[in-house]
């Protein structure tokens, strides 16, 4: 069975994915590719839908990812690393041909990277503690390390909660203020009290402040899109008993 999956043109003759909640086997509140090794969903069918996302990649690659924290450290892995032994982190990168990087989100930002010329790619998830704290920089210090540059790095961010999905209280919009007071642009107005968060322009604007000139935005709402993605905001709305996440995934070609 085809796994639908989008691209982004920033990672063009990368192989990359955004997978979504279509393709898999999984049923109830978690169908279809519920991918998350986290969620109250049998086992067996969260491997084969694992499996069916890595081979619509590279077929019969390792599919590598972590124990995500909402922090900002990010680990390289290559051919010697455990890949079955989740490091707690939240984002993920190599120069080694044949590995797939997974980053698991239900309305999180999946921010995927690439340096062509280099050989190297990244993955990070970033919810707004790891965000805020940096993990995208984090993740761009790691590609320096195998061999990356700033000037050579592409970005793609993928299905995330959109504005219009993302209401926050005032709070909220104070500790991003206060972390820097040009945070204000990232609100919009909402109801008394409240904000609407575009959290993918905010980590946009993290990439571009860090260097990266070439960064894509997908777009789609996973809040909004209840056919199309997983999200813990819609999930937690509807009183469902549990959420399913979705995958997003780069690597490198053998």
């Amino acid at each position: 069975m085809t796994v639908p999956f989008v691209t982004a043109p920033t990672l063009d003759g990368v192989v990359h994915g955004f997978f979504g909640r279509r393709g898999g086997v999984s049923t109830g509140d978690l169908a279809s590719l519920n991918c998350g090794l986290g969620s109250n969903d049998a086992p067996a069918l969260i491997a084969e839908n694992r499996r069916r996302v890595g081979d619509a990649l590279i077929p019969g690659a390792a599919l590598t990812g972590l124990y995500q924290v909402h922090g900002n450290r990010c680990v390289t892995v290559d051919g010697s690393s455990d890949l079955f032994t989740r490091p707690e982190a939240d984002a993920l990168a190599t120069r080694t041909p044949g590995l797939l990087l997974g980053i698991l989100t239900a309305d999180c930002v999946p921010v995927l990277f690439a340096d062509r010329e280099a050989g190297v790619v990244a993955a990070a998830h970033a919810g707004w503690k790891g965000a805020i704290a940096g993990i995208t920089d984090a993740t761009l210090d790691a590609m320096e390390s195998l061999g990356a540059t700033r000037a050579g790095i592409a970005a793609a961010i993928g299905p995330c909660i959109g504005r219009a999905s993302y209401e926050v209280d005032d709070g909220f919009v104070a500790t991003f203020v206060a972390d820097d007071p040009a945070n204000e642009r990232f609100f919009a107005a909402g109801r008394p009290g409240h904000a609407m968060f575009d959290i993918a322009a905010y980590v946009a604007a993290r990439l571009a402040a860090a260097g990266v000139t070439r960064i894509a935005i997908g777009g789609q709402d996973t809040y909004a899109d209840a056919e199309g993605y997983f999200s813990y905001r819609r999930a937690c709305h509807r009183a469902e008993n549990s959420y399913g996440r979705q995958l997003s995934v780069i690597g490198l070609a053998k």
